[in-house]
């Protein structure tokens, strides 16, 4: 059993980067990529600690792209931890824009008469470099201005809700060009994300197939076993691997554990095999 999808605080999730590998462990995973968004940041940690249990660490990243539907469209990169690739230097790029959208972000919430400054937020998440939207989520939540973080979001963070700040997103074939050149592979996370009928998710999956991409997440961590079957279909008919992941955020989203989701998610060893063979030749 493996997990192809997991977050730390190096981004927006509540573990350290060397507790992934232990979670990992626990649940009884053979491997387990940290997937970190825009950021390869907590590679080394996590790598230290899970050499010392025996796990394998799959490097990654997750990137948020521009998206072709009513949603987010997101990327998974996996197999690159090189700080000279193309990949890293536009991630770099990112994460400078999505530092001064965060400043812009608490600004714009405040101006909304909500309790909430830039240094809560990076208290909240315990430093400046891993800031993400759940940080002013939990926030507004601690605070009492939400119900929850899923309330934050649904009133004010989400795409087209009186606080959202956009930040610069690539397009996802260049996230797959960037992928290929720095070694790596894309894949398509959870995509009922993109909010798209059946027939419009397969154009899309059938085009980011056509560009490189590797593989679709279809065993994710929130899908019914329903949806889990249909995208592993979808993944057939475009000759993609079916990869699958928790989407663990610790506390951000306690109901997804490493490995076991919500209870049900076992993500076979061989979806790691079957990936590993969609790299690019050396």
């Amino acid at each position: 059993m493996i997990d192809l999808h997991t977050h730390s605080t190096v981004s927006d999730g509540s573990d350290p980067p060397e507790r992934i590998p232990e979670l990992a462990a626990e649940a009884g995973c053979s491997a387990v990529a940290l997937t970190d968004h825009d950021s390869l940041a907590g590679l080394a940690a996590a790598r230290k600690r899970a050499a010392e249990l025996g796990v394998t660490l799959i490097p990654g990243c997750e990137v948020s792209c521009r998206s072709v539907g009513k949603g987010g469209m997101h990327v998974l990169v996996y197999f690159v931890d090189d700080d000279d690739c193309p990949l890293s230097a536009e991630l770099a790029h990112l994460r400078v824009d999505r530092h001064q959208r965060n400043i812009r972000l608490a600004d714009k919430l405040a101006s909304l008469g909500l309790p909430i400054t830039y240094a809560e937020v990076v208290a909240e998440a315990g430093g400046e470099e891993g800031i993400g939207r759940p940080h002013f989520a939990s926030v507004l939540a601690k605070a009492g201005a939400v119900d929850s973080i899923q309330d934050a979001f649904d009133r004010y963070l989400a795409n087209g809700r009186p606080g959202f700040v956009s930040k610069s997103r690539l397009e996802a074939l260049d996230v797959a060009r960037l992928a290929t050149a720095s070694g790596g592979v894309a894949v398509l996370a959870h995509p009922y994300s993109l909010e798209l009928e059946s027939a419009d998710l397969a154009a899309v999956v059938g085009e980011l197939a056509a560009a490189g991409f590797g593989g679709i997440e279809a065993i994710y961590g929130r899908y019914s076993p329903r949806q889990r079957e249909d995208l592993s279909n979808l993944a057939r008919r475009f000759d993609l691997v079916a990869t699958g992941g928790s989407d663990h955020h610790g506390t951000i989203k306690p109901d997804l554990t490493v490995g076991t989701g919500r209870g049900d998610l076992k993500v076979p060893d061989q979806v790691l095999t079957d990936l590993e063979a969609r790299r690019p030749a050396a």
